[in-house]
């Protein structure tokens, strides 16, 4: 069983539209999908937006329908100035740049007996490097960052580059990678640019959802061809 996680219903749709669904299970206040595409079982649902939503929806996932390894698949902010609406992204590892310890001693973005980054797995990253490839599309990898905040300032996203190390921002994939790391579950994060997180990053958001998503999504599609289910 392969779990395909995503935040927001419009970035759920354009991958529902692809696979087979065999049925809906209704479970902890959300919807649960469970298809079949190229032959593989699949479990699917969006979280709704934010770190506690999406720990919580992964670990049913995980849990309840037995999934052996997590997609996140949505959109981001950018950080890197490379980085366009639409580009795409695979994160290396995440972080939750909204976690602050400091006073005690501790980095930014680390909780006692946890860790600050969560490495996303190398096998379905070089999966995906393969697709890009084969697809003749730009992908890049870096650390993505996660807090429950829609960043639309300057200031506040050079400081998360420079703490981080991030490429990108969004308000998930830290806490999923923390789900993944502690259950042994490999976890891997597709973004698409929506916004560069600057000031008018909500109005570049709403216009660019969508056609991110639809983007995200159909890379996600082709790398389901090439993923072992087991």
């Amino acid at each position: 069983m392969i779990g395909i996680l995503c935040a927001m219903r419009e970035e759920l749709e354009p991958i529902l539209e692809e696979v087979e669904v065999k049925e809906v299970v209704e479970y902890g206040k959300n919807k649960f999908y469970l298809a079949k595409f190229d032959n593989k079982d699949l479990v699917l649902a969006y979280s709704k937006i934010g770190k506690v939503n999406s720990a919580t929806t992964a670990t049913i996932m995980i849990e309840k329908f037995k999934a052996k390894k997590i997609l996140f698949s949505g959109v981001a902010g950018a950080i890197d100035e490379d980085l366009k609406i639409g580009d795409l992204i695979i994160a290396t590892k995440t972080c939750q740049h909204d976690i602050d310890l400091t006073v005690f001693g501790y980095p930014y973005g680390y909780i006692p007996e946890s860790e600050v980054y969560f490495e996303c797995d190398k096998s379905l990253n070089s999966i995906a490097k393969s697709v890009a490839k084969k697809l003749n599309l730009k992908l890049k990898e870096g650390i993505i960052a996660s807090g429950d905040q829609f960043i639309h300032s300057k200031e506040k996203k050079e400081w998360i580059k420079k703490t981080f190390n991030a490429s990108a921002i969004e308000m998930e994939g830290g806490a999923v990678g923390c789900v993944c790391f502690t259950l042994n579950i490999p976890f891997f994060m597709l973004r698409a640019i929506s916004d560069s997180a600057e000031e008018g990053a909500g109005v570049d958001f709403d216009e660019f959802l969508e056609e991110s998503s639809k983007v995200s999504a159909k890379f996600l599609i082709e790398m389901l061809k090439e993923i072992d289910e087991k």
